[in-house]
């Protein structure tokens, strides 16, 4: 029962997080539906199992599976993941990265600082979305556009703040 009520604890400190955010990037309808899909019984049930509170529980799911379910299906219904953004090239002939279109990256941005204010507690900085960023970046397969805009608005969050950073999110076109 404590994993039941902290996993929705969680996933409902997150996103109200992110509505929050994404009110303040100018993407308000954003995030009043972001993650609705966690609520779902095919994500909402691996979540309550592997909760832990100081990590996803799709990680933990992965370890034990080999893949995770809730985050197949997570992935494919949320369009502020870039894994939600592939698809088949037909001159290469391979599945690869697609643009995401700029209204995503902005509601990509403040999942992003929502989930680390989330994870890190009171050790969250403004360098910590930016740091989580670049440790996977080697790994991530996506659009080299998306993660350039991405990343240089962690880059500003990590030098100029929050305020400032989501000023230049909402008039960004």
């Amino acid at each position: 029962m404590n994993n039941f009520f902290g996993h929705l604890k969680t996933v409902s400190r997150h996103r109200q997080k992110v509505i929050v955010h994404c009110f303040k990037a100018g993407i308000p309808l954003r995030g009043l539906l972001h993650d609705l899909s966690k609520y779902s019984p095919t994500e909402f049930l691996p979540g309550v199992k592997f909760f832990k509170g100081t990590r996803s529980p799709n990680e933990a799911e992965r370890e034990a599976f080999g893949f995770s379910s809730a985050w197949l299906h997570h992935k494919g219904r949320n369009r502020h993941h870039f894994e939600y953004w592939t698809d088949y090239n037909p001159e290469t002939k391979t599945v690869g990265p697609v643009k995401m279109p700029l209204i995503f990256v902005k509601e990509m941005f403040c999942d992003r600082v929502a989930a680390s204010k989330i994870y890190q507690g009171k050790n969250y900085t403004e360098n910590h979305p930016l740091e989580y960023f670049r440790r996977g970046k080697a790994n991530r397969v996506i659009h080299p556009e998306t993660s350039e805009i991405l990343e240089s608005w962690l880059v500003m969050l990590s030098e100029k703040g929050e305020n400032e950073t989501f000023r230049h999110i909402k008039n960004f076109k």
